[in-house]
């Protein structure tokens, strides 16, 4: 009695056998590809995180701010990182779902602090409009007014020498 089977084949192997099982083996690699592909890999993940687009702008001629600080906030005040605007005022991150607190500053403009509320697989576009700061006038800081009733100053700067001279005063008593 001979031998058949995959037992005969293996004695020897024909090359219609060897086309056979290499046929056979791409098509279930074929037909488990698909079912994996289908069955798992195309259930959508779900984001997690959006994109914040901040603009730093001046409130008056609507311009670009190219070198304002931005910095995102959490809703304590504890920094979650700093933006760099590109040259057009804007500057992206993607952040986590959630709200925070967006911050522009600079030193010719008022600070603008907005509440922003970041959605998964969205992105969020938030203008900051950057008021000029008003010079505040200053009376003459530098010198003293006329002696007050009782020896002091009337001035704000000889009030704070008067304190100093008060202080040093009373160490030395």
């Amino acid at each position: 009695m001979k031998p058949g089977g995959i037992g005969a084949w293996l004695q020897h192997p024909s090359l219609s056998h060897m086309q056979a099982m290499v046929g056979l083996l791409a098509g279930l690699l074929s037909i488990g590809g698909f079912a994996y592909s289908y069955l798992w890999a195309t259930t959508p993940t779900v984001p997690t995180r959006g994109d914040l687009v901040a603009v730093a702008v001046d409130a008056r001629t609507e311009k670009a701010i190219p070198d304002a600080t931005l910095e995102v906030l959490t809703l304590k005040d504890a920094l979650v990182t700093t933006l760099a605007p590109d040259p057009s005022g804007r500057a992206r991150q993607t952040l986590k779902e959630g709200s925070y607190r967006l911050r522009a500053t600079h030193p010719r403009f008022n600070a603008e602090v907005r509440t922003i509320h970041v959605i998964a697989g969205n992105t969020a576009i938030i203008p900051m409009r950057l008021s000029p700061r008003v010079a505040k006038p200053v009376a003459n800081p530098g010198v003293l007014g006329p002696p007050a009733p009782g020896g002091g100053s009337t001035s704000e700067f000889g009030k704070v020498v008067d304190e100093g001279v008060n202080a040093v005063k009373k160490i030395f008593r």
